[in-house]
């Protein structure tokens, strides 16, 4: 049995990190290990956190798992603190959640000072390396956090390539995101309409998770407008937060006459409401500028649901063109006619049967395997 610390965002944060962190812990935990997470006291200031609030009102905390909510992000004094006593409470293990950089120079100071102990190992699970929107110091403080770490794990083949333009010389294991299953069973669609006030006679696509430019949702927009599309009885359900201005997309909207047939619902979604929405739609689609990993794509996958994606980071490598889904081009022609594709040839039930083949790759007990043989 090992003693391992995830170290990254858990209860009472909310958000897909929080949901996976902790889903990971009962993994470790299921197997046999003793494991706590680390989480914050602080991880973003309020002013630069683009939501509405940083905090799971609506959610209870998950059972039978430690949480240490002691991180400040911005308080130097802070992680010398917290580095010392994880340093002396002697983990086998601890993983570093590194999404941003921003978090780099907490993680890297934190993780120099447990490696004092000469018996802890660092790991780093990689979400990005290099940003979807870039800033001045993300390389310098990216490279200070690696430079602490003992081995990497990539969810995509894409950030297993960024770690290449670093000179790391050490162990690096790719393994998929795991298939998101704490979200609740499947319900009907026709119960999944219900619950959210549809039309039962409509057919629904779902663009899902908070919403910011490199998410595209502009771009399905767009697609969304195809004439083709008209007399189809489709409706599109955008379900998430802005992270970003909504004007230019409500203004979109209105523009191309689909107030209609597109329905927002953008306050924060709240675990207990994910299912509904995934089972209420026909397909999911992430129309994606740029991208590593989607725990969008794994949620589809628990609730047997096709995808649209398009073909950037590593979306492509989760979903079979033509199987579990249509893999396209970043353009709105191309997700215009996998839209009218999808439904013209009536590829929905075909595609669930090959999503529920794929979706028995990715498992959680694969991915702390994965971890713990670095």
């Amino acid at each position: 049995m090992s003693k391992i610390l995830i170290v990254g965002p858990a209860y009472p944060l909310r958000g897909g990190l929080a949901t996976y962190n902790e889903r990971l812990a009962q993994e470790f935990q299921s197997m046999g290990h003793q494991c706590h997470i680390l989480s914050f006291s602080l991880q973003y200031p309020s002013l630069l956190f683009p939501g509405k609030t940083q905090y799971a009102t609506e959610e209870a905390a998950p059972e039978a798992i430690s949480i240490y909510a002691e991180i400040n992000s911005i308080n130097p004094l802070n992680w010398i603190k917290v580095g010392r006593r994880i340093k002396n409470d002697s983990y086998d293990l601890v993983i570093f959640r590194y999404w941003m950089s921003f978090m780099a120079p907490a993680f890297g100071t934190i993780a120099s000072i447990i490696k004092k102990n000469k018996h802890t190992r660092v790991l780093a699970i990689c979400d990005n390396l290099i940003p979807h929107e870039q800033r001045f110091f993300d390389k310098p403080f990216t490279n200070y956090f690696i430079s602490k770490c003992d081995g990497f794990l990539t969810m995509s083949h894409a950030v297993k390539q960024q770690l290449h333009k670093w000179p790391v010389n050490k162990p690096v294991a790719y393994s998929p995101h795991p298939m998101y299953d704490m979200f609740g069973p499947e319900i009907s669609k026709n119960a999944a309409k219900q619950k959210l006030g549809l039309d039962d006679n409509s057919h629904y696509l779902l663009f899902f998770g908070f919403i910011r430019k490199y998410k595209g949702l502009h771009l399905l927009l767009d697609a969304f407008a195809d004439a083709r599309l008209r007399h189809l009885n489709l409706k599109l359900i955008v379900a998430g937060e802005f992270y970003e201005d909504a004007k230019p997309y409500l203004e979109q909207i209105d523009k191309l006459g689909l107030t209609d047939t597109v329905i927002l619902s953008n306050d924060f979604i709240p675990n207990t409401s994910v299912s509904a929405y995934f089972c209420a739609a026909d397909v999911v689609v992430q129309p994606y500028l740029n991208a590593t990993q989607s725990g969008v794509t794994q949620i589809a996958y628990y609730y047997d649901k096709p995808m649209i994606v398009t073909n950037v980071g590593g979306l492509a490598e989760l979903v079979p063109d033509g199987s579990a889904g249509l893999v396209v081009e970043t353009t709105k022609e191309a997700v215009a006619n996998a839209i009218f594709d999808f439904y013209n040839q009536q590829l929905e039930n075909q595609m669930k049967l090959a999503v529920r083949e794929e979706k028995q790759k990715f498992t959680w007990s694969y991915l702390c395997n994965q971890l713990l043989n670095l």
